[in-house]
């Protein structure tokens, strides 16, 4: 089995031998394409349409061809849908064949949602390698641990040796520094061998800052009539926006296809700015769901910190729409304010009520369904997400933002207690919603996972004086105080986020692993074969004494599936121990759960009166 995605534009493989170039730039008077040759560079002209394409197609390039646009006899830049970027996003393209792989999955469909267990990983972080083939190695592992999808941050092309993904500057291109796209094809391949499904995290609310050069010969690709935090908005409703619309969409079917990526998730689609209907990504979602037969098990997930629950809407027999399931952000800042304390920035939203907070998000979904936001200014924020499903909302303790994103890259494990996480982790990985592990977070890993990049030396200094300036605020970063922001670019810091497996074979560590591989299995076991019936509605939560949580999930016919709680640093009182049989407790002593009527501080109980034959 061979894979390919028809595009209208990049280049083509012509059954004549021949390649076809297109480049959409309506903004450029003349250009023409550069061919490397052994003797010298080549230079032919393109043909221009009404639409603003440049056309060629011509038997002097080849599979391997290395190549570049000339802009107005001037500026030499690479495809923007360049397949393969050897030499980086200033250099030049190559001509890849996709249809080399041989795929050896070809019976593959995926994996239903309601199996979901995520692994996010960094390509350059999470093994020595840092490589695409460096991964491969690390699948038997992870199936082991009873993952079911692998979420890689970005890998699209991007500026320098290393970068988070987010800086990302040719969407078709995976990054040189992982590997050509037949490793990704090959990750793609182990990784559904052994029964593991691969998610992508892409990114379509701006380009980086270095390696795009779309202003130059297709201005119409940005609008100033929004910005983002990196400047100027894509112009997804304006004039000429038809193929920039259309650029977006054959990005996702090109991974979802040509490298049989299983899912999709979308970064910050609250910075992509549509006015028209439909929104964008009403369009991407209906594409992608109407190109792939209905047994091929696509996923599409966000990041909304609007909470705009009319993305994850389900048809009349609880089928997906457009969307699976969204990043549920309020999860996480709720468990990490009861886990830490901590009250700055938008934890400053979830400081009086975080557990009626937590509560909410496993019993309907978001925490905050419309209410103020003290953080943003009194706007109010989200929709009502009560009727949407359990599995509508992924859950997580960490990922690379909530790490990433403090100023010293700080893992949980070094914020909160040992029990504490332990009692979370519990909760995370047996309520209904699908749960996240961020790469080493089941083994207790405490090793920071910092921002890094690697810009040019006047982009370098700028990106770390941003670092400054958004941490100024806050205490231990003030002049005078312990604390100091690393800077980014250097490599030291990167090098401090690549995990460091040695460490994950010592005893404790390997304990740590075996108690998560344990309540993934408990999940597949007890929650998932229940979870397409745990639909909208279908829960409740009520807190009792100072830390207690008891949270309901009504199945549609089978039966009931209870948390009791108490995620405090006392016993727990004041609630009446749930019927059915106790599935889980942690602590693990079945008879420290409710003895005397009280909880243990840090503890956490699971009851169910699930039936399988009951299941429709």
């Amino acid at each position: 089995m061979r894979t390919a995605h028809k595009m209208p534009f990049g280049t083509e493989l012509q059954p004549s031998g021949a390649v076809s170039f297109r480049l959409w730039a309506p903004g450029a008077e003349r250009v023409e394409l550069c061919l490397e040759k052994p003797g010298g560079r080549e230079i032919l002209s393109m043909d221009r349409d009404m639409e603003g394409w440049r056309r060629l197609v011509t038997k002097r390039a080849e599979v391997g061809s290395l190549y570049l646009y000339r802009i107005d006899g001037g500026q030499l830049v690479p495809d923007p849908a360049s397949r393969f970027q050897p030499g980086g996003v200033h250099g030049f393209s190559q001509v890849v064949d996709p249809e080399a792989w041989q795929w050896r999955d070809d019976k593959w469909c995926g994996r239903p949602w309601s199996e979901t267990v995520i692994y996010e990983l960094h390509v350059g972080a999470f093994s020595p390698a840092g490589t695409f083939a460096g991964v491969v190695d690390k699948l038997d592992y992870l199936a082991d641990l009873g993952i079911s999808a692998i979420e890689l941050m970005p890998v699209a092309a991007f500026p320098g040796q290393r970068n988070w993904g987010y800086d990302g500057a040719l969407l078709f291109a995976p990054d040189r520094t992982y590997g050509p796209p037949d490793q990704l094809k090959r990750l793609v391949d182990e990784a559904h061998l052994r029964g593991l499904m691969v998610f992508l995290d892409v990114v379509y609310n701006h380009f980086g800052p270095e390696g795009n050069y779309l202003h130059l010969y297709a201005p119409s690709f940005f609008t100033e009539r929004y910005h983002t935090p990196w400047g100027s908005a894509i112009n997804f409703s304006g004039d000429d926006s038809h193929w920039v619309r259309q650029f977006y969409i054959y990005n996702a079917l090109y991974w979802l296809e040509e490298f049989r990526i299983d899912g999709l998730r979308f970064d910050a689609v609250h910075s992509i700015y549509d006015p028209g209907t439909p929104h964008i990504l009403e369009e991407i979602g209906a594409k992608v769901r109407d190109f792939f037969p209905t047994d091929r098990h696509i996923h599409l997930v966000l990041e909304n910190d609007r909470n705009e629950a009319r993305y994850l809407r389900r048809g009349g027999m609880g089928e997906t729409l457009l969307y699976d399931a969204q990043w549920n952000d309020d999860f996480h800042h709720a468990c990490h304010v009861i886990l830490t304390n901590e009250t700055m920035g938008y934890y400053a939203d979830y400081r009086d009520k975080p557990l009626y907070h937590l509560g909410r998000c496993l019993a309907e979904g978001f925490a905050y369904q419309g209410e103020i936001s003290t953080y943003r200014n009194g706007q109010k924020r989200g929709e009502t997400s009560k009727e949407l499903p359990a599995a509508a909302f992924v859950s997580f303790l960490q990922n690379h933002d909530q790490i990433g994103n403090r100023a010293l890259g700080e893992r949980l494990g070094e914020l909160a207690s040992p029990d504490a996480l332990r009692a979370a982790t519990v909760v995370l990985l047996l309520s209904p919603p699908p749960p996240l592990l961020f790469m080493g977070q089941e083994w207790g890993n405490r090793q920071p996972f910092p921002f890094f990049c690697d810009f040019g030396d006047e982009l370098s200094t700028k990106v770390y004086e941003g670092r400054l300036r958004e941490f100024a605020a806050f205490p231990d970063f003030q002049e005078g105080r312990h604390g100091t922001v690393p800077d980014p670019n250097l490599l030291e810091v990167f090098a401090e986020a690549k995990l460091d497996w040695v460490t994950s074979s010592r005893q404790d560590r390997r304990e740590r692993v075996a108690q998560h591989r344990d309540l993934v299995l408990l999940r597949r076991r007890e929650v998932v074969p229940y979870l397409p019936g745990f639909s909208g509605g279908c829960g409740e939560f009520s807190l009792f004494g100072s830390y207690g949580l008891l949270v309901r999930w009504r199945h549609d016919s089978a039966g009931l599936l209870t948390m009791l709680a108490n995620l405090g640093p006392q016993e727990g009182y004041g609630f009446k121990l749930p019927s059915g049989r106790l599935i889980f407790s942690y602590p693990e002593n079945n008879e420290a759960v409710g003895k005397g009527g009280a909880m243990p501080s840090w503890s956490v109980a699971y009851f169910s009166t699930l039936r399988r034959d009951k299941v429709k």
